[in-house]
Formats: structure tokens, C-alpha cells, sequence
């Protein structure tokens, strides 16, 4: 990674990938970005190569088992590893459709817009479902920081929102190492939250490009995505705030844009939305639950059940949430035990979070000057929308938040009500014009 590096391609791959061909996979857009100099690097250090494949660049490569099929294929009728030259989307199919032929590739970013470039695992949508896919990470990455800095500033805002979900993510991981769900690793911890800081200190240069400041996001997002490696899930880079992102992913919100919409852009509104809950959830005492109370009204399995159903209409979409909060359904006497140690530990876990988090209106300043999404309506979201969205993300996936504990409580609709009531974050907020690539 570094200024000027995108001429070491060639050499990289004939290191971690001595003897093999070479075949570049890009769109037209990433192609113009960096193809010609990875494809110049790769005939200057001998590396014999296929013709490159260039896919469109409108409508742009969407991330979906055809694509990785196709890539697949192209991929099989060769002996030649791929150089995949692009972002998320071509990244991700690359690696999902290169694990299928038991083959390595190496990774070269054009953007610094996603964490995924070092993470095993693809974010693919598999028969109309957002899903990560088990796969293998690249063999090596080259991270041209003067390419990445050049890419439209909407890609480096969309990067940025990706990595700043690791605020509440953080939180939420928190929240499962107190109740014994799921401990802190803290190594892989300390990998992600390291850099952090830095890497969102300079919205205003991130927008403007500046080699410093975009050279740092690149390092937050590389150090994530090695995270993810590290510690075999996602867990480290995931977690409420991406539910919301796979809820709208799978709705369809904004992939018939011109410019669809990104992950990242998504995913910076469901870290916007998950910080102002968290405003409120470390401001109430759950030491003080009645836990007697709440068992009498503890759900059977089928109610549950029919708790989520009702909050998926989208078939698609509410066959994976019941599997997914089937997992995390508890028996009533698992609850009490669940119930007491919230009690036990909410005193001393309220006050981690309230040193991890940010305030809400501070990560909205951020996006905004970044240039990204900041407010639901850009993305065609209502409040009352985005009111059953904290609802939805509770049941998407298995992994255990502060939704889940809050649910578990009886407060989250108390909890989401305050947000949309007068003083609450949402309350009243003047909705703003469809985001664009002019915005």
C-alpha cells in the first residue's frame, strides 16, 4: 500500500504467484482507473497473461451467484489466476468465483471503499438473499493510494460509512462478550479499532482526495478486512448497522439508480441510526429489570415466530429472518439466567459503551461533509420507514447486538418510540432530496 505502487503488480503476483498466467478481471470503469498500468506492470515482470476481461461499466457489476457463475466459467476454461482490478463488487465476485476453482488471485483496490479486500468471505446475494459467502481471501493486495484518492469522491464516502459502523459494532460486540455470547478477541479488537479514529478524522480531505487523509481510510479498511481473517467471522467489523444495510440490500433500495446505491452508504445510515439509539440505551437503567414480569410475557417459539413474520412481509426475506432469530430464540429459563446477568453487568458495561460510542449528531456531521448519506430520505426512506427498520435489523441475522438485548428486555419499542418522539433524534428531522452524485 502506498503512493506510486501500482507498478510493483507484476512483482507481487510473480511472488505469491510464481509460474502461473495471469488473466485481469475489471469493469470499464476500473479498467480506465488501472488496468493498463497493472496489465504494463504484469508484461514487465514476465508474467505471461489472457486477454483481459472488461465487463460494462453501466449498469455497474452487481454482486450477485450469476455473476460469480460467469466469472466462474471464464475462470475454469483457463489455467491463468485473476488480478481482479476494482472495488467491492468485482472484488468479491473474483474471490468467491476463484475459491470455486480452487485457485488464488490477487487483489488490486481502485478505491478506498470497502473493508473487503483483505477479508475472507464475499458479500453476494444468493437467490435474492445478501449473504456472506465462505471464501478464500486474496494471496495479496495492492492498495495504489494515488488511484484510490483519484476514484470518484462518492466511492471514498461510501468507504468511509462502511468503516464507521465499527463504532456501534464495537458497542454491539461489547454487549455479547458481558452477557457470555460471544467473547472480545482482543488482538482482532484492537486491529479494527486501532486506526480508527484516524482513519475518520479527515472527512473534509477525504472528499477532496487528499493522499494523507484517504491513505489512512485505506488502512482502517485493510486492517478490518485482516480482522475479519483473523477471527474467522465478521464479528470484529459487524454489526447492527450492517443489519440495516442487508434489510435494505435485500428490499432493493436504490439498485435500479443510475449510480446504485452503495453498501457503504447504507451501511453509514445504520451506523448513524444504531449511535442514536445508543444515545438513548446508555441514558436508561436495565440493572432495574423485572425479570419476573417480563418471563410472564416471554414468547413461545411460535410467537416469536409470528413476531417476525409479521415484520417481514418479503418472503424472501422473512424465511432467512425466522431461521436467523430462530438461533437466537432462548427457552424461558435460559431467559432468566439471560435477564439476570443484563442486571447483573448493565452498571459497569453502561459505561464502556458510553466510552466506545460517538454521539449521533457527530457522526452525521461526518458523513455529511464527506459526502455521504445522512438522513433516510436520501435514500427514499421515510421516518416511519426507518422506524420498522430498528425492528427488521433485530430479526435479519444471528448475530447478537444491543437489539437483541433490548428485545429481550421488553424496551426496544420503548426505546425506538423516544427516537421519533418530540426531543428524539429523529423527531421532526426535514426530510432531503434523493441523494445523487451531485450531492
Amino acid at each position: 500500500m502506498g503512493v506510486g505502487v501500482l507498478d510493483q503488480t507484476g512483482a507481487t503476483f510473480a511472488e505469491y504467484l510464481p509460474g502461473m498466467r495471469a488473466v485481469i478481471i475489471a469493469d470499464e470503469n476500473t479498467w480506465a482507473a488501472a488496468g493498463a498500468g497493472v496489465q504494463e506492470s504484469l508484461r514487465a515482470a514476465g508474467i505471461d497473461s489472457d486477454e483481459p476481461v472488461v465487463f460494462p461499466g453501466q449498469p455497474v457489476l452487481f454482486a450477485d451467484d450469476a455473476m460469480v457463475l460467469r466469472v466462474r466459467d471464464i475462470l475454469a476454461a483457463t489455467g491463468a489466476a485473476a488480478v481482479s482490478v476494482g472495488s467491492g463488487s468485482i472484488n468479491d465476485v473474483v474471490k468467491n468465483a476463484s475459491d470455486m476453482v480452487g485457485r488464488p488471485y490477487l487483489s488490486v483496490c481502485t478505491a478506498a471503499s470497502v473493508d473487503g479486500y483483505t477479508a475472507e468471505g464475499a458479500a453476494i446475494t444468493v437467490r435474492g438473499v445478501k449473504s456472506t459467502v465462505t471464501c478464500r481471501a486474496p494471496i495479496a493486495v495492492v492498495a495504489p493510494i494515488d488511484v484510490m484518492a483519484a476514484a470518484p469522491s462518492r466511492l471514498t464516502a461510501t468507504g468511509l460509512g462502511d468503516l464507521f459502523e465499527k463504532i456501534p459494532a464495537g458497542a454491539d460486540w461489547l454487549v455479547s462478550d458481558a452477557l457470555g455470547i460471544e467473547a472480545v478477541d482482543w488482538d482482532v479488537w484492537d486491529l479494527v479499532q486501532g486506526p480508527l479514529q484516524d482513519a475518520i478524522a479527515d472527512p473534509d480531505g477525504l472528499r477532496r482526495g487528499d493522499l494523507e487523509a484517504v491513505e489512512a481510510l485505506s488502512e482502517g479498511l485493510q486492517m478490518s478486512g485482516l480482522a475479519i481473517q483473523v477471527h474467522g467471522t465478521s464479528r470484529p467489523a459487524s454489526g447492527a448497522g450492517h443489519h440495516f444495510s442487508h434489510q435494505w440490500e435485500m428490499e432493493g433500495y436504490g439498485r435500479d439508480w443510475a449510480i446504485p446505491l452503495s453498501h457503504g452508504f447504507k451501511v453509514g445510515l445504520g451506523t448513524l441510526a444504531m449511535c442514536a439509539l445508543y444515545e438513548i440505551v446508555i441514558g436508561i437503567d436495565l440493572s432495574s429489570i423485572d425479570v419476573e414480569s417480563r418471563l410472564v410475557a416471554w414468547p413461545t417459539p411460535a410467537q416469536d415466530r409470528a413476531r417476525v413474520e409479521a415484520l417481514q412481509p418479503a418472503p424472501i426475506i422473512r424465511e432467512s429472518a425466522v431461521r436467523a432469530s430462530a438461533e437466537k430464540y432462548l427457552p424461558p429459563d435460559a431467559a432468566r439466567e439471560r435477564l439476570e446477568r443484563i442486571r447483573r453487568v448493565w452498571p459497569e458495561l453502561r459505561f464502556r459503551l458510553a466510552q466506545q460510542l460517538m454521539p449521533a449528531s457527530e457522526v452525521e456531521d461526518i458523513l455529511r461533509r464527506v459526502g455521504a448519506i445522512h438522513h433516510p430520505s436520501q435514500i427514499g426512506v421515510s421516518l416511519e420507514q426507518l422506524r420498522t427498520k430498528y425492528f427488521q435489523a433485530q430479526t435479519i441475522r444471528a448475530r447478537y447486538t444491543i437489539l437483541d438485548t433490548l428485545e429481550e428486555a421488553g424496551v426496544l419499542t420503548d426505546v425506538v418510540d423516544r427516537l421519533f418522539a418530540p426531543g428524539g433524534y429523529w423527531y421532526g428531522r426535514s426530510p432531503e432530496p434523493r441523494w445523487t452524485d451531485a450531492s
